[in-house]
C-alpha cells in the first residue's frame, strides 16, 4: 500500500522539477571535486614525486627499447638486403664463368669434330681413289681375260 501511495506520483513526463535536479547534480559534482577528488588527486600525484618519477622513467626506458628494437629491426632488415646481394652477385659471376668454361668446350669440341671430319673426308677420298684404281685393275685384269678366252 506504502508503494501504491508513491504510483500515483510518478510522472511520465518531466515538469520543471528537472531543473531543481539538474542543479543540485551540478552542485553535488563541485562539492565532490572540492572535497573528495582534489586532495585525492593530490596525493596520487605527490606519490609519483616522491617515488623519484619511476613511472615516467620506466616509460622512457620503453621507448627507448621500442626505438632499439626499430633500429636493430631495419639494420637487420639492411644486412639481409646486402646478404642477398653478395649471394645474387656471386650466383651472377658463377653463371658467367660456367657459360666462359661451356662455350670454350664447345668450340673445342666443335674444332676436335671438324678435324674430325675433315680426317673422314680425306681418308673417304683417299679410300674411294684407291677403290677406284683397283676397279680399273681389276675391270684390266677381267677385260684381258675375256680377250684371252
Amino acid at each position: 500500500m506504502f508503494v501504491l501511495a508513491f504510483a500515483e506520483s510518478i510522472q511520465l513526463f518531466p515538469d520543471g522539477t528537472i531543473f531543481v535536479h539538474i542543479a543540485l547534480i551540478l552542485i553535488m559534482i563541485w562539492v565532490l571535486n572540492r572535497t573528495f577528488f582534489k586532495p585525492i588527486n593530490k596525493v596520487i600525484e605527490s606519490r609519483e614525486k616522491n617515488k623519484g618519477g619511476k613511472g615516467g622513467e620506466a616509460a622512457g626506458l620503453h621507448l627507448q627499447a621500442g626505438d632499439k628494437e626499430s633500429k636493430y629491426a631495419a639494420e637487420l632488415l639492411d644486412a639481409r638486403s646486402k646478404g642477398y646481394e653478395l649471394v645474387e652477385k656471386e650466383q651472377k659471376k658463377a653463371a658467367a664463368s660456367r657459360e666462359k668454361k661451356l662455350e670454350k668446350a664447345r668450340s673445342e669440341a666443335e674444332e676436335i669434330f671438324e678435324t674430325g671430319r675433315t680426317e673422314i673426308e680425306k681418308q673417304a677420298a683417299e679410300t674411294h681413289e684407291k677403290i677406284g684404281a683397283e676397279a680399273h685393275k681389276i675391270a684390266d685384269k677381267i677385260a684381258a681375260s675375256i680377250l684371252k678366252a
